[in-house]
């Protein structure tokens, strides 16, 4: 899984006021980490519904690959704007605006007719997630003390570590389950009612505003997402479609967009990302390590799915329940990562990425050696080490990289970071997806059995993941040694 717990968007210097007439109440608390919970719930059930929806909608892997990484590249590249929009105009009205979007975009997911009304009702529903979710980070921090503060966010950490298990273990028994006849839709229609109460009870929740935010970068915002989209369609559609003429010209529209983009930014008078924060080769190298690791997380999810529903014939639950250990794996080092540093540095951050990267190349070997359902529990062990190593690294990794920035500008290096999380994963989808497509495609004949086909697809989708987590490592070492010298 990936440590979904990004930072809010305004700087440390902006000052919120609350509504005097407001207390803070368990109910509001419950109601805020609702909306973390939905939110990551979506992302990782997805993951186990992906072979159904392939099955039911005929998609190929290109749109069940946007079906994931359209979610993660809106949700991310809108997160900065949320949070000054929650910081504007009210950050309890902007989560019940968001809440009730959220629950409108996934009715759309659950009633799409097509792979393209899903791909398109995902992209709404990752929009008015990235609106929704910024605010519960700026809510907590407004509503409590510094006492409240930290058992409120501890409580956060737990509901977002236990929403991506739920995901994955109660998605995989909702597919199955058929509810009323509806298979995988269920997992988007029950957010629904969700939204539509939880919208309700948000009254409970106190409003506040920062004084001092700066207005939203609409003009970067567009050139970023319609950059970001270009590139990423041709990477996904590219090895289905034999990589035609159009293609390249989306790459190219791409990259013109892009370069417009850091042009806009550089003469912005408030822009949506402060370019400076580059300059400082640390953070440059950490926001490198954040694309390169968050790039390894959803591909896996993906291609572990198709491998053991479409290839090994295992049902959602099953997969769901195989996966869980990897998971728990994840929260357990998760909650031993932040004293295993402050007790032996940020070196532990590096050794965790290569435990991760170990975990990968031991889940590769395992799985070649797969010959039927009946064999994947012998990958539980490299599930395990795989997860507790992403938790060991991820979840300390944006402290140390936010922390090479000045501290008044820590709100927006966490916005960027936080960006950077998810467009990674959406690219690894891509990215992983071209050999996965690739090898799967070699391997058409009609006489070699499925799941020989989505072994070899997925170990040798899984090398790019590998290379990464191992780079990612290497990078976190000098990192680390260049904080360390600070």
């Amino acid at each position: 899984m990936s440590d979904n717990c990004i930072s809010g968007t305004k700087t440390s210097s902006s000052r919120s006021s609350v509504d005097e007439g407001s207390t803070s109440s368990p109910l509001a608390l419950a109601i805020l980490l609702l909306g973390g919970f939905i939110t990551v719930f979506d992302l990782f059930v997805v993951n186990v519904a992906i072979p159904s929806m392939q099955a039911d909608l005929g998609a190929n892997f290109a749109e069940i690959g946007f079906v994931i990484a359209g979610y993660e590249l809106a949700f991310g590249v809108l997160l900065i704007a949320g949070g000054r929009l929650g910081d504007i105009h009210g950050r309890r009205r902007l989560f019940v605006l968001g809440m009730l979007g959220f629950a409108v975009a996934s009715f759309l997911c659950g009633i799409a007719p097509d792979a393209t009304s899903l791909i398109a009702a995902r992209l709404l529903q990752g929009a008015t997630g990235a609106i929704l979710f910024p605010q519960v980070y700026a809510l907590l921090r407004v509503m409590y003390d510094e006492a409240g503060r930290r058992r409120a966010f501890g409580l956060l950490g737990m509901t977002l570590g236990l929403a991506a298990i739920a995901g994955q273990v109660l998605g995989g028994l909702i597919v199955e389950s058929d509810l009323f006849g509806l298979g995988w839709r269920v997992i988007f229609l029950i957010n629904l009612p969700i939204g539509v109460l939880a919208a309700i009870f948000a009254r409970t929740i106190p409003e506040s505003k920062a004084s001092d935010v700066a207005g939203v970068d609409w003009p970067g915002v567009s050139l970023a997402t319609v950059g970001l989209l270009l590139l990423l369609l041709p990477l996904l559609e590219g090895p289905n479609s034999g990589w035609p003429a159009w293609t390249w010209g989306s790459f190219l529209a791409s990259g013109l967009l892009l370069v417009g983009f850091l042009a806009w930014e550089r003469r912005a008078t408030h822009p949506a990302v402060d370019l400076g924060l580059f300059a400082n080769r640390g953070f440059s190298a950490g926001a490198v390590v954040v694309l390169l690791i968050y790039s390894t997380s959803t591909s896996l999810f993906l291609c572990f799915a198709l491998l053991l529903q479409t290839g090994l014939g295992l049902s959602p639950f099953e997969a769901g329940m195989l996966f869980a250990p990897a998971s728990v794996g994840f929260v357990v080092a998760s909650l031993i990562a932040p004293k295993l540093v402050a007790r032996w540095g940020n070196g532990v951050i590096a050794g965790g990425a290569l435990i991760y990267a170990l975990g990968i190349g031991w889940l590769i070997l395992t799985a070649s050696e797969l010959a039927g359902r009946e064999d994947v529990l012998v990958m539980l062990p490299a599930l395990i080490l795989f997860g507790f190593g992403q938790g060991l690294s991820m979840t300390p990794l944006l402290n140390l990289v936010i922390g090479f920035v000045e501290e008044r500008h820590a709100g927006m290096a966490a916005g960027i970071i936080s960006t950077l999380q998810q467009v990674g994963g959406a690219f690894g989808v891509s990215i992983a997806g071209i050999f996965f497509v690739s090898i799967l495609a070699g391997h058409s004949s009609g006489t070699e059995p499925e799941a020989s086909r989505y072994v070899a697809a997925f170990a040798g989708a899984m090398f790019y993941n590998l290379a990464a987590a191992a780079v990612a490592a290497l990078l976190i070492a000098w990192i680390a040694r260049k904080r360390l010298a600070q």
